[in-house]
């Protein structure tokens, strides 16, 4: 089967998530991302490189578990750009390559002597991706981000908490997985207007923004009826109020923390629920019809509730599955993983080799193609492991030629 992408060499500065996330998509489907690391601070450009999770006892910058997830299938190297060799290699590399992609602080490659006008004059086509909190023009653009403060200047923070307490935010950077996916289509359109036009571009992404985009339907609700979130009587996240549905939420079930999802979405579906419970209060008249049990939700979800906390979260799904009433069990990371058939017909998370860690599972991709799918096979590149490989392949240099450079410690 033909790789999509394998036309394509991505010269690639990106790291942690919202930039190696968006590289990792090329790479799954044939495009060659040569990972650029810097061999005196040992890679550190990227600190998952040595943070947790890790496969098993063993600790360094090899075995970071964040790190390998997001950067199987791409090729390693180092290159130290303090020196004046260092530097040559890399405009050789840019010279043979399709784009310049890096997601560190506004003006790091224009102060190593790589920024887009530099960029152009080594390869006037050249696609340059920059990907940061704030993009590089803006008022916020001289400042630098991490994920709590993206979160927090995007308005996502906000939206999130209990009544009455300070806003809790997401707990995970959402706007790092978004500002990937959005850095991966951006490239993928730059391509192609180089294809149309012979043109080359700067594609400049800021993850704050990226993260403004999540906050929609709020912005929207703003926008047309003027209504803040969290204010006084706001939408339970757990009901339905367009349109509206009752009963419609997480109900508890026999077991440790277990949840599961029960949406009614009409009258049929109350009804047939009602039957399937069979007990007195279903027929209390306050819960006739959808007006009344959406004005008496609380005792509705507690009966319910009630009833749900007597069995499994598995035995209440197969009871109304078999009834036609819509239902889920809430999931835990386990179960999703390891026991639901459905991950590993969809290869959710295949098994990629680390030279250092083995076999271990990663994030796979949540589409395939017929024609041109996705691979996931090597794990993470370790520090320089494609070194000699890329400098030999692509640039052409000999054993003797590596050997000088690392005696002069440009590699």
């Amino acid at each position: 089967m033909p790789d999509a992408l394998s036309s394509f060499r991505i010269c690639d500065f990106t790291g942690q998530l919202a930039g190696a996330g968006a590289t990792k998509w090329l790479a799954s489907f044939g495009a060659e991302v040569i990972r650029i690391e810097d061999p005196v601070r040992q890679g550190r450009w990227d600190i998952l490189r040595g943070l947790p999770p890790f496969v098993d006892e063993r600790r360094g910058i090899e075995m970071g578990g964040g790190f390998n997830n997001h950067n199987t299938d791409k090729r390693g190297i180092t290159l130290n750009l303090r020196t004046e060799r260092g530097k040559e290699l890399l405009t050789r590399l840019i010279e043979v390559s399709d784009v310049v992609s890096e997601n560190f602080a506004k003006g790091v490659l224009e102060r190593w002597g790589f920024g887009y006008e530099r960029l152009k004059e080594i390869k006037p086509d050249i696609i340059y991706v920059s990907n940061c909190g704030f993009g590089h023009e803006g008022p916020y653009s001289d400042f630098k981000s991490w994920g709590p403060i993206a979160q927090a200047v995007s308005g996502l923070t906000f939206s999130n908490g209990h009544p009455g307490l300070e806003p809790a935010g997401w707990g995970y950077s959402y706007m790092d997985h978004t500002g990937a996916y959005y850095m991966a289509i951006a490239i993928l359109l730059a391509l192609v207007h180089r294809q149309r036009t012979g043109e080359g571009q700067w594609v400049d992404l800021a993850c704050a923004d990226a993260a403004v985009t999540l906050n929609g339907p709020a912005l929207l609700d703003w926008t047309v009826n003027g209504r803040p979130l969290r204010r006084e009587g706001s939408p339970d996240s757990n009901r339905n109020a367009w349109p509206a549905m009752a009963p419609h939420g997480i109900y508890p079930s026999r077991g440790d923390d277990d949840w599961v999802a029960v949406a009614c979405r009409d009258q049929v579906d109350w009804e047939t629920l009602a039957g399937v419970i069979g007990a007195d209060w279903c027929n209390d008249p306050r819960f006739a019809d959808l007006p009344g049990r959406l004005a008496d939700q609380d005792a509705l979800d507690a009966h319910l509730g009630d009833w749900t906390r007597e069995r499994t979260k598995y035995e209440t799904e197969a009871l109304l599955v078999d009834a036609g009433v819509p239902v889920a069990p809430v999931q835990k990371p386990e179960e999703r993983i390891d026991l639901d058939s459905s991950t590993g017909d969809f290869g959710l998370w295949p098994t990629a080799r680390h030279r250092e860690m083995g076999d271990v599972r990663v994030d796979g991709q949540p589409v395939h193609f017929s024609k041109t799918d996705w691979r996931i096979e090597r794990g993470a590149p370790c520090l320089g492991e494609h070194g000699e490989d890329v400098l030999t392949r692509v640039l052409g240099l000999t054993a003797d030629d590596l050997a000088q450079l690392r005696e002069e410690g440009a590699i």
